[in-house]
C-alpha cells in the first residue's frame, strides 16, 4: 500500500499542509490539504520563533485537515540559508559531505559549527587536478532548522526530512513537459523571493532573496499613513498599472511603482548575473509564481525588463489530486505549491 506523506509549509500567518500518496512513485495524489492561521509572531519567514505555539497551531492543522499520516517534511529557504555554487573533487557522496566542513568556512556567514550542510550534485567536469563535480552547497544555519524540527516533534509529529524549498518549487513547476530547456522560476512570497534557473528540471543556481510583497505593503503604510489592511487591499486593487488610474489613487499607485521597481530590478540583475557567469547558456523563459506575482501588472513588467517571456503556472498538471482534496483547496492551489513540493521530495 502506498505511503502517505505530509509537506509542511510554516508561514508567518498560517501554516499549509499538502497530505501526498505515493510520493515518490510513477502516480503521486495529493488526498488532503488544508491550511490554518497562527498567531501574529510565533514565526517569522518561516523560522519558527515560538515552538509550542507553532506546536498548538500544528496540532490544530492535524486535526481539522484530518490528515492521516504523521510522517512530514519541513521547508527551509529565507535569509537563514544560501545556496551557492561549488565545485569539489570526484568522490562518492559521503565523502563529500563529510568534506564540507573543511572546505565552505569562508563561504558561510556564521561557524561551520554552528550550519548544517549539504551538497547537491549538478555535472561532472575535469580540472587540472582531476575529475571534478559542480554542484550547490547548501548551508542553514542549525539552530533555525532545530527550532522546526523541535515544534514538529512537540506536535506529535514525525519530521523525517528538512528540505530546500527552492528544490520543493523546482519539483512542482518543473515536471514533465515544463522542465526543458533553461528556465527561471521566480517565486514571490511575502518576505521571501526565490530565484531558482534550472536545465531540464535540474536546479543549476539558486538565490533567496529576502524581500517581497511585504515590501509593498510596508511602503504603503509609512509613505502614506495606511493601515496594514488598507495598505494590502491597495496594493492588490491597483497594482502597478498606470492607465486608467483616479486622481484619488495616483499616489498609492506610485508607491507601488516604486517599491516593486526595486524588485524589478533585483530580479534582473540575478538573471544577469547567471548569464554573464555562464557565457553558453541562455535561460529562454521565466516561470512566474507565488503570490506575490499576482500584483497586476507585474507579469508584463518582469518581461519588459528583462525581455523575457513570462508564464505562471500553479504546477499541479502533473499530479494527481483527488476530489476531496480539490474541495479542500477551493482555489488555493497556488498556496499549496511549497507543501506539495515539499512532499513530493520526499524519499521516505
Amino acid at each position: 500500500m502506498a505511503k502517505g506523506i505530509v509537506g509542511v509549509d510554516i508561514g508567518n500567518d498560517s501554516i499549509r499542509a499538502v497530505e501526498v500518496m505515493d510520493a515518490a512513485g510513477k502516480n503521486p495524489t495529493v488526498v488532503r490539504f488544508h491550511e490554518v492561521p497562527m498567531p501574529e509572531g510565533a514565526a517569522r519567514s518561516g523560522d519558527v520563533l515560538e515552538v509550542h505555539t507553532v506546536a498548538s497551531t500544528l496540532k490544530r492543522l492535524w486535526v481539522d485537515g484530518g490528515f492521516k499520516s504523521k510522517d512530514v517534511v519541513l521547508g527551509m529557504g529565507n535569509q537563514r540559508v544560501l545556496a551557492r555554487d561549488l565545485t569539489v573533487p570526484k568522490m562518492p557522496m559521503k565523502q563529500i559531505r563529510e568534506s564540507l566542513p573543511f572546505q565552505v568556512q569562508d563561504m558561510l556567514p556564521v561557524p561551520v559549527a554552528d550550519a548544517i550542510l549539504d551538497f547537491y550534485p549538478v555535472s561532472e567536469g575535469k580540472s587540472e587536478s582531476g575529475p571534478v563535480v559542480n554542484g550547490l552547497l547548501v548551508a542553514a544555519v542549525k539552530e533555525a532548522v532545530m527550532a522546526n524540527v523541535t515544534a514538529t516533534q512537540v506536535a506529535g509529529l514525525n519530521p523525517v526530512e528538512v528540505d530546500l524549498i527552492p528544490f520543493a518549487l523546482t519539483r512542482v513547476h518543473m515536471r514533465g513537459h515544463s522542465s526543458s530547456g533553461t528556465v527561471a522560476l521566480i517565486d514571490i512570497g511575502a518576505t521571501t523571493t526565490n530565484v531558482i534557473i534550472a536545465t531540464d528540471g535540474v536546479p543549476q543556481f539558486v538565490r533567496i532573496i529576502p524581500a517581497g510583497g511585504d515590501e509593498i505593503t510596508k511602503a504603503l503604510v509609512s509613505r502614506l499613513d495606511m493601515t496594514t489592511g488598507v495598505a494590502e487591499q491597495a496594493k492588490r486593487a491597483l497594482g502597478i498599472i498606470t492607465v486608467g488610474v483616479a486622481p484619488e489613487h495616483r499616489p498609492a499607485v506610485e508607491v507601488i511603482h516604486e517599491a516593486t521597481g526595486q524588485l524589478l530590478n533585483g530580479l534582473r540583475n540575478t538573471l544577469n548575473y547567471y548569464v554573464n557567469a555562464r557565457q553558453n547558456e541562455v535561460i529562454s523563459r521565466i516561470m512566474l509564481t507565488g503570490g506575490g506575482s499576482k500584483l497586476p501588472g507585474f507579469e508584463a513588467a518582469l518581461g519588459e525588463i528583462t525581455r523575457l517571456p513570462v508564464s505562471s503556472d500553479d504546477g499541479f498538471d502533473t499530479v494527481k489530486v483527488t476530489r476531496g482534496a480539490d474541495k479542500q483547496a477551493a482555489g488555493k492551489r497556488g498556496a499549496m505549491t511549497v507543501a506539495l513540493g515539499l512532499a513530493l521530495g520526499s524519499k521516505a
